[in-house]
């Protein structure tokens, strides 16, 4: 069997090819060789079109140096992409359009509200998310802090706490406005009334389906800092979700946010919200809690979206153990458990996603080796695994409901398979999706066959998602 290679997909931050979390690469290049895999890296502006090869960046552990060199299209593909406003942004687009057949551990998710909206059709993740809308003119603003003494204005694609604005009702039809700018510049608390509010806001260019408006949840510490909860789960070695680490986040003072980038720090979840949550209640069963949701949004975008690797879900966690979601995050970094002083799992988090790829490829080199037999099945007949398979595609809780009433599962409960062991999503709902990569370039041979999908797919890379997308709608 030939060594499987990965190809760690990633956009420079600027035009002298910085990369942003290159540490994180070469720590992953470290593992992929203790487990057999080759890892190499790159960007679209490294692929050359016409030849169907990439100029890729490797990296040897034993000089610790990084070099190029030109190969074919790896067997696997992990996107490690963010969202940018810039011309690589653009040939990220195009590389996931022409070469959207290709085997990726994950697909691009939606934006902040698309996301939103696709859990809030769901019951039971409606009461687990603050109420949220679509910013289109400040009636939208207005009318929610009617409802909420507290809002924040959020980019629909923005990270890092960037361009956040935290708005808070006071006595006398005041408001006190402050937040961070684009560049997480902190913009100090200011007091307007109505009008000033509204003309504050004028320069900030909300309309145009580019913020909207979240229910704010009161989450500072007696410092008077706020402070969330990053939940990471991920795929294993058996394509199986399950959660790798959570970590506190305690924001910088006078920060509306706890992005680390913005100069917040970490810390351990069972010390924090052991400070923070009323006397009686368990800080192991509120994260236990927290673990079975966080897993359960998972599966689901999953079977929205397409096959993902990892999520990062930032949690607010209220005084009485209540869990809310506040962000999905697709793309997330690993260093909050470093810095919490949680190394066993900043490992973890690193390896899983070279683990899950191993997976992916033994799975698809078994299925070829396979191929059509004539032994105990007669030939065309469906698999054992495969009818398991549209068996549970039958069983999706999701579907053929004419009431749009989807059947509930408690938290933590998970589909059995035959024997009693989880049914992961690969094996419930990836024959369909797998099956169509199956046309992935193979290294040494020097060409990359076209996609044979639906044309959404090839526009987009990823299976047509349900419902409509709004035309400002970007993946990350």
């Amino acid at each position: 069997m030939a060594r499987p290679v990965l190809g760690i997909l990633t956009l420079y931050l600027n035009d002298q090819k910085l990369l942003e979390e290159r540490p994180i690469y070469q720590r992953m290049i470290v593992a992929g060789k203790r487990l057999g895999m080759d890892v190499m890296v790159f960007t679209p502006a490294d692929v050359d079109y016409e030849g169907n090869r990439i100029n890729a960046m490797y990296y040897d552990p034993s000089s610790k140096a990084w070099s190029r060199r030109w190969s074919s299209f790896p067997h696997l593909i992990f996107d490690r992409c963010r969202i940018q406003n810039s011309p690589r942004f653009e040939q990220l687009k195009k590389f996931r359009s022409r070469y959207g057949h290709l085997g990726f551990l994950n697909r691009p998710l939606r934006n902040k509200w698309t996301i939103y909206k696709t859990l809030q059709s769901q019951p039971r993740f409606q009461n687990k998310q603050p109420q949220t809308v679509l910013y289109a003119s400040h009636r939208d603003l207005a009318d929610m802090l009617k409802k909420h003494p507290l809002v924040f204005l959020k980019p629909i694609n923005g990270t890092g706490g960037r361009g956040i604005l935290r708005i808070e009702r006071l006595a006398g039809g005041m408001y006190s406005i402050q937040g961070r700018d684009q560049s997480r510049k902190i913009i100090r608390p200011q007091k307007v009334g109505a009008g000033g509010l509204q003309s504050r806001l004028s320069s900030w260019s909300l309309g145009g389906g580019r913020y909207i408006v979240q229910q704010g949840i009161q989450l500072k510490l007696p410092s008077g800092r706020v402070h969330d909860y990053r939940m990471l789960v991920q795929k294993n070695g058996r394509g199986e979700w399950e959660p790798t680490g959570c970590a506190g986040r305690i924001g910088a003072a006078g920060s509306i946010t706890s992005n680390l980038h913005g100069g917040g720090k970490a810390a351990k979840m069972e010390e924090l919200l052991d400070s923070w949550i009323d006397e009686g209640l368990q800080a192991s069963e509120v994260r236990l809690e927290a673990e079975q949701f966080s897993i359960e949004v998972a599966e689901y975008l999953e079977r929205q979206y397409g096959r993902l690797c990892e999520l990062a879900l930032d949690l607010a966690i209220d005084r009485q153990g209540g869990i809310w979601l506040l962000e999905v995050n697709p793309k997330p970094a690993r260093e909050v458990f470093k810095q919490s002083g949680d190394i066993d799992t900043y490992d973890r988090a690193i390896v899983k996603p070279l683990e899950y790829a191993l997976y992916l490829y033994n799975r698809r080199a078994q299925r070829k080796s396979g191929g059509r037999t004539t032994g105990s099945r007669t030939q065309g007949q469906p698999s054992r695994r495969l009818r398991q398979g549209r068996q549970a595609r039958r069983r999706r809780p999701d579907e053929g409901k004419p009431s749009g009433r989807p059947a509930e599962r408690p938290y933590g409960t998970r589909r059995k398979r035959q024997g009693g062991q989880p049914l992961c999503p690969e094996e419930a709902f990836g024959k369909r999706r797998i099956r169509q990569n199956d046309a992935a370039a193979r290294p040494g041979s020097g060409r990359v066959p076209e996609a044979q999908t639906h044309p959404a797919r090839q526009a987009s890379g990823r299976r047509p998602a349900g419902g409509p997308v709004r035309p400002t709608d970007s993946g990350a």
